[in-house]
């Protein structure tokens, strides 16, 4: 069966063949379509360009053959990778796929019938989907994309590849302001935005979002780009990993000279109140409203933002999403936010007049150990936000007393490693102490029960002292298991040794 590269826009390919007039260059010739005299030149030989991108979450560093040819034309291309441009006779070409390092003896992972390269014609094939799996959905593939970028005087043009094996049909937001309306009401699976490219504005970032049945699923914030430049943006990866992660859900950005980079989803952030004697607040990052009628020891939604450091304000609750003409009642820092990064920020102090604890905000960047152990252990990561509570253990308890101090002398804003304490998963009672005292305080006793696989914050915030509005110290469990995180508060078994 034959297929013609130069009319079809998704195709199974990665396979060249024709041995016996493969000539391939190794010439890079990575000329953009719009430079008259390259492409005019291209258009009157023989010659065609293919090049081939790596957007496959779990397939390995991979050969390129020609069937039937010794060497390889690709050599150990891997995930977000992208090869030069080939310079290829016009012909009949089957490409096959071998594990890297590799020889023409070894087995084929995939391959492709003949293919028809037509002259003239330049190609960006992108493999995608998943090795690994037998499904028509999501089986691998290679989108071999026939490039004919349109043109504009100053903006940038962009042809969004939809090559994410999990994701559903998505709409693209471009400009991240209004989710119900997509520049791209509806992208499927492996498919793509056209060969023309979507004219985008050109010397600043661009925020795109991604949507699903009008609502956001995610955004991204891309680099400035140049004017007249002509790119692919090629959803890949996995919205069941996490952003972070390798093989997490992203971007790749490839121009002529190939990939420019990995754009990583815009940072998270979960916003926990734990400022003693404050009722219900707004957040505000400038005019935006990023939270509204955040109760004390409530946990805000996932607030999604542009990577960068915010300055956040936090005012009274009032009705309505305008922020108020009034003084704020803390201006508090984030800190730097990273792409592919979730947080949590604990804004925690006392508020009341005469107390002497100082209102502040601190951020934990979500770093869970994600390897062997997390399979068969619940991971435990503690945060200490109590501010005058001084120094404290924490452990496995019987009644009043620690019988095991899984946490030593942890410090006010301090937290436990970010990879977290492996515990095996079950049900226990969960103590707190304030050591420093000639005679230790004991905090209480609470009820923990520690779900298989799980990754969590304990985060222990509230006052030892008594302003109208506060709370005596506690711990609090976030979990961040899913994709969104829950808060719940441990029942206390036994009581403290303290009054408040």
């Amino acid at each position: 069966m034959t297929f013609r590269l130069s009319s079809l826009s998704v195709l199974p390919l990665l396979a060249l063949s024709a041995v016996g007039c493969l000539a391939a260059s190794s010439d890079s010739v990575a000329v953009d379509t719009q430079n008259g005299e390259q492409a005019a030149e291209l258009r009157t030989s023989r010659f065609a360009q293919v090049r081939v991108v790596h957007a496959s979450p779990d397939a390995p560093r991979v050969d390129v053959y020609a069937e039937g040819v010794v060497e390889p034309l690709i050599k150990a291309l891997g995930f977000a990778e992208a090869s030069p441009y080939l310079r290829l006779p016009a012909g009949s070409y089957t490409l096959q796929l071998r594990a890297a390092p590799s020889t023409s003896n070894d087995p084929v992972a995939y391959s492709t019938g003949p293919l028809t390269i037509d002259r003239g014609s330049k190609i960006t094939a992108v493999a995608s989907g998943l090795l690994g799996s037998s499904g028509t959905e999501d089986a691998f593939r290679v989108l071999p994309l026939a490039e004919s970028f349109g043109g504009g005087p100053s903006n940038a043009r962009v042809r969004i590849v939809h090559a994410s094996a999990d994701a559903p049909t998505v709409g693209i937001d471009l400009g991240n302001d209004n989710p119900v309306a997509p520049e791209v009401a509806a992208l499927d699976r492996f498919a793509d935005t056209g060969a023309a490219g979507v004219e985008v504005p050109s010397g600043t970032s661009l925020q795109i979002g991604i949507t699903a049945g009008g609502s956001r699923v995610t955004a991204f914030t891309t680099p400035a780009l140049p004017p007249q430049a002509n790119l692919f943006v090629i959803a890949t990866g996995l919205l069941a990993k996490l952003p972070r992660e390798n093989e997490g859900f992203a971007l790749l950005a490839v121009g002529p000279d190939g990939v420019i980079g990995v754009i990583r989803q815009n940072p998270k952030i979960y916003a926990l109140h734990g400022v003693q004697a404050l009722g219900p607040v707004d957040i505000f990052a400038g005019d935006a409203e990023l939270a509204s009628d955040l109760a004390p020891d409530e946990l805000s939604a996932g607030i999604q933002v542009p990577p960068g450091a915010y300055a956040l304000d936090f005012y009274a609750a009032t009705p309505g999403p305008a922020r108020p003409a009034t003084t704020a009642l803390a201006t508090l820092g984030t800190g730097q936010l990273d792409a592919g990064q979730k947080y949590l920020a604990v804004a925690s102090g006392i508020a009341a007049p005469g107390y002497r604890s100082a209102v502040t905000l601190s951020a934990y960047a979500e770093g869970f150990d994600l390897g062997a152990r997390a399979q068969t252990q619940s991971l435990i990561r503690a945060v200490h936000t109590a501010s005058d509570v001084g120094p404290v253990n924490v452990g496995t308890a019987t009644r009043s007393r620690l019988d095991n101090k899984l946490v030593r002398g942890l410090r006010y804003l301090d937290s436990t490693d970010a990879l977290g304490l492996g515990v095996a998963p079950g049900d226990y009672q969960i103590g707190i102490e304030r050591p420093d005292d000639i005679i230790p305080v004991y905090l209480g006793t609470w009820d923990f029960m520690l779900p298989a696989a799980g990754r969590s914050f304990v985060v222990v915030t509230g006052t030892l002292q008594a302003p109208r509005g506060s709370r005596f110290p506690r711990p609090f469990i976030v979990d961040t298991t899913k994709a969104e995180w829950t808060l719940s508060t441990p029942v206390r078994v036994m009581p403290s040794s303290a009054n408040h």
